[in-house]
């Protein structure tokens, strides 16, 4: 296999990817943290701010997917409950 012409450090394809889904994961659930009523807004975010950063050193591909499916799942429960509470 030829050297590599990108300067260490630097992200493969799949692990740019990776980071783009974990980035708008993110930014989804701060986005619906916006939407619950008479809770601290700051709460939540210094909340969702800290899980991710436990999560930061993983670079199994597996275990990041799965994470990241499972942030996806929570995430729909969330929106569907904000839903029902807006009805």
């Amino acid at each position: 296999m030829a050297a590599s012409r990108l300067p260490p450090g630097t992200l493969t394809l799949k692990q740019f990817l990776r980071r783009q889904q974990v980035l708008l994961l993110y930014r989804r659930i701060l986005q619906a943290f916006q939407q619950v009523p008479n809770v601290s807004d700051r709460y939540l975010k210094n909340w969702a701010r800290e899980e991710f950063k436990r999560n930061k050193s993983a670079t199994e591909e597996d275990t990041i997917r799965m994470m990241i499916t499972q942030g996806n799942i929570q995430l729909k429960e969330l929106e569907k409950t904000l839903a029902l509470a807006k009805s």
